[in-house]
């Protein structure tokens, strides 16, 4: 099975890394930087970046998220395109500053709204690569939890079309796959017991289809789903669209583990 053409080094980008990644999810961002140099995307990691300014916007906070929102701007002003290995953040970056900056244009703000792109849409929207050469060792069924924050793009159609084109994948469908799976940010601090009925609710549906694995693109929802399937009895593993675009390549000459 042949690798997507690697194409030569003149495609820079920048990766905002995410509170997620830096506190709990190393893995991903380190996955994001491999896949996308091994589709020859030069990748830039601004090592003053903070936060996207997501969770005092949702607590209602905007004088803060504003001051967070101007300084991850400035970090990431330019051109180059944005890439986020998180559907939230992207979504705080494009949509979630257009809000809370109505009533104070800024430019920057802007720019970087309109470079920002989730990591998996721009793999398959940006660079155009529609299938993926991976394989699986073994016929493997996958759970796919399209978070909320990702509806309205083309982010679902990316992980659903590139996770289906791995050899031995099958991604399968579940009931009421389109519902929330309660993190929702603060919302899961401020009203726990009713996110924590949301998650166990998704992830019956989800588990109901005996799936070998459950495959998002954001890490909140994985990290709230995996707390509650652990804490149920039911732990079954989760992992981000980037981390199985890895984990599953065939280099040339090499095989799959």
């Amino acid at each position: 099975m042949s690798t997507p053409s690697v194409r030569p080094l003149n495609q820079r980008v920048l990766l905002m890394g995410t509170c997620l990644c830096d506190a709990f999810f190393d893995d991903v961002a380190k996955a994001t930087v491999e896949v996308l140099e091994h589709l020859g995307v030069s990748v830039d990691f601004p090592e003053n970046q903070t936060c996207c300014s997501q969770p005092a916007f949702n607590s209602g906070d905007w004088e803060s998220s504003r001051k967070v929102a101007r300084h991850c701007a400035e970090v990431f002003a330019g051109e180059v395109p944005v890439i986020v290995p998180s559907g939230s953040c992207a979504a705080m970056n494009r949509h979630g500053n257009k809000l809370q900056f109505e009533e104070e244009p800024n430019a920057s703000i802007d720019s970087l709204a309109k470079r920002t792109r989730e990591v998996i849409d721009f793999i398959f929207n940006d660079l155009n690569i529609r299938t993926w050469p991976g394989k699986f060792a073994q016929p493997t069924r996958i759970a796919f939890h399209r978070s909320c924050h990702s509806r309205g793009t083309k982010t679902g159609e990316a992980v659903r079309t590139l996770l289906s084109s791995i050899e031995n994948a099958e991604v399968v469908p579940f009931g009421q796959s389109e519902q929330c799976c309660g993190f929702g940010g603060t919302f899961s601090v401020t009203f726990p017991h009713i996110s924590g009925q949301m998650g166990t609710l998704k992830l019956d549906h989800m588990l109901e289809i005996r799936p070998d694995m459950l495959v998002g693109t954001d890490m909140s929802c994985l990290m709230h789903l995996n707390g509650l399937a652990q804490n149920q009895g039911r732990a079954i593993p989760q992992f981000h669209a980037i981390q199985i675009l890895r984990d599953t390549l065939v280099k040339p000459n090499q095989s799959n583990p």
